[in-house]
């Protein structure tokens, strides 16, 4: 991981961790900690926190050198796959480093932190991710090329996962198919091998 990056998540990890606000780290850092390393420039978190307390984290932020659209310091929150996030960023010497912070308001992103690991995502950088399984289910809900290739790869390095309880999120945010066409596509592969 370029030195940048990991110290992007470590000032955010600190950050949370200061605050008393759960975290989990999603998207493709997870995927490293779950699967098969790839390159990464940014990273995706998911915090437990109410919205009242959204300035007091932007403070704080900027306090460590990362930048606050003023959008958000306005109230505004974006969303993706109905998951409510805001956005930093800071240019770490040579790199722009992007930090998405999703909000676990809905009964599913409370699940994940419930569910959340403790892992190794760099040398020395041990932080909470999300459970492989809703790795794979975020993965589902995003459904880009890489992202396919992130499930497939960690369904290979984790052997056997709760099927089940990815198939109930999965259902009830509205992605069974891409979710089952991911492990139709695995299982196919290892039949074959």
């Amino acid at each position: 991981m370029h030195a940048s990056l990991n110290r992007a998540v470590r000032d955010f990890v600190q950050l949370f961790k200061s605050r008393n606000l759960p975290y989990a780290i999603l998207g493709g850092l997870a995927a490293r900690a779950h699967g098969i390393p790839r390159p990464k420039w940014d990273v995706d978190f998911t915090i437990g926190v109410d919205r009242s307390r959204l300035p007091e984290v932007f403070d704080a932020a900027e306090q460590l050198g990362y930048l606050v659209p003023a959008a958000y310091r306005a109230g505004r929150v974006d969303a993706v796959g109905g998951m409510p996030f805001v956005k930093f960023g800071v240019a770490i010497s040579d790199r722009s480093v992007d930090i998405d912070v999703f909000l676990a308001e809905s009964s599913y992103l409370q699940t994940v932190l419930s569910r959340r690991q403790h892992a190794e995502v760099d040398e020395n950088l041990n932080v909470d991710v999300v459970s492989p399984e809703d790795l794979i289910v975020l993965k589902s809900l995003s459904a880009r090329p890489r992202d396919a290739i992130d499930v497939q790869d960690v369904l290979f390095m984790q052997g056997e996962l709760d099927r089940d309880y990815m198939r109930h999120w999965a259902e009830k945010l509205g992605v069974l198919s891409n979710l089952e066409e991911s492990l139709t596509k695995f299982d196919q592969s290892s039949d074959a091998e």
